[in-house]
């Protein structure tokens, strides 16, 4: 066990990424937190957060919640005024 301290942050994200992430969390039986904590230690170490089960599960959510959204857009992003 790794002992850390966290710090609360306000964090902004696309609203259906959010709700795709939150939804992929509760499948995980995880926290919100901890889920994006574990996919940025793994992408830190060029490593894939997850494998092709969970990749399904991503994909059905991204289906429910609409997310269109691929890493091609991740800096062309606006906000609507």
């Amino acid at each position: 066990m790794v002992t850390v301290e966290r710090v609360q942050t306000g964090l902004r994200l696309e609203r259906n990424t959010l709700k795709v992430l939150k939804g992929l969390a509760e499948y995980l039986d995880l926290s919100l937190g901890d889920l994006v904590e574990g996919i940025v230690l793994h992408v830190f170490e060029g490593k894939a957060p997850f494998g092709p089960p969970v990749l399904a599960k991503i994909e059905q959510l991204k289906a429910v919640y609409d997310l269109t959204l691929t890493a091609a857009d991740a800096h062309k992003l606006e906000e609507q005024p």
